[in-house]
């Protein structure tokens, strides 16, 4: 009697006021069920199919947010998809600066001024400028020497500033060096004209700038000017 009580009380499960809780142990097959699901090999742990998951998704969410960021937005009309040219001068307030006039005044808007330094400026190059009937009627391309003679212009707009000398009423030519012509510029397009002031003799009102003219992010024309400010009577 004490024998089977005491064999009855070692194997009895201790009293407990909570249900047993079962553990499903992790077999062979289960590892190899999720192998197989994730198309790997069964002889990978399952740590490493995890962590080659996570890497994989990874690559793909950052791929497929990469390409939504450079697809264009096409719920947005094309027309409203780009911002206009700022307006630092505008026509009116140039041409109180400059002494050109029609036919002859070859910049359209001042995009951005720094005093005594530089000026970017644009010249929306139509089928209606009085030089394409002649140049060429077959296919209108804008004469290289207009495109120096416009970015002179934007070279005059820092010049005739007071930073640099802006007493003297008018400027010149005194000579163009390095000048290329990279592209051809054509009805339709925008020259984007920069001009940068790197050395001025205000005594003899010389200054030497270089300057470069772009379509669409393209340089097509570039060059090192050397002008020469002075009055009526000079």
């Amino acid at each position: 009697m004490s024998t089977a009580a005491s064999s009855t009380t070692l194997f009895s499960p201790a009293p407990s006021s909570q249900p047993p809780i079962f553990h499903k142990p992790t077999t062979a097959l289960s590892l190899s069920r999720v192998s197989l699901g994730l198309g790997l090999p069964r002889s990978l742990p399952l740590s490493t199919t995890h962590l080659k998951t996570r890497r994989n998704s990874s690559r793909f969410s950052t791929c497929c947010s990469t390409d939504a960021a450079k697809a264009p937005d096409k719920e947005t009309p094309i027309e409203l998809r780009y911002e206009a040219f700022p307006t630092v001068m505008d026509i009116n307030q140039i041409r109180e600066i400059l002494p050109h006039r029609f036919p002859f005044l070859l910049v359209d808007r001042v995009i951005e001024y720094n005093p005594g330094v530089s000026a970017v400026a644009i010249k929306n190059v139509t089928i209606n400028d009085n030089f394409f009937p002649g140049h060429f009627p077959e296919r209108p391309i804008m004469p290289g020497v207009l495109m120096v003679e416009a970015m002179a212009q934007v070279g005059g707009l820092v010049m005739l500033q007071p930073e640099v000398g802006g007493s003297r009423d008018t400027f010149f030519f005194a000579g163009i060096d390095k000048v290329r012509f990279r592209k051809p510029v054509i009805a339709g397009d925008t020259l984007v004209m920069r001009m940068t002031l790197v050395k001025l003799q205000k005594r003899f009102g010389i200054a030497k700038m270089e300057g470069k003219a772009y379509v669409g992010g393209e340089v097509v024309c570039e060059g090192e000017f050397l002008m020469a400010t002075g009055t009526g009577s000079d």
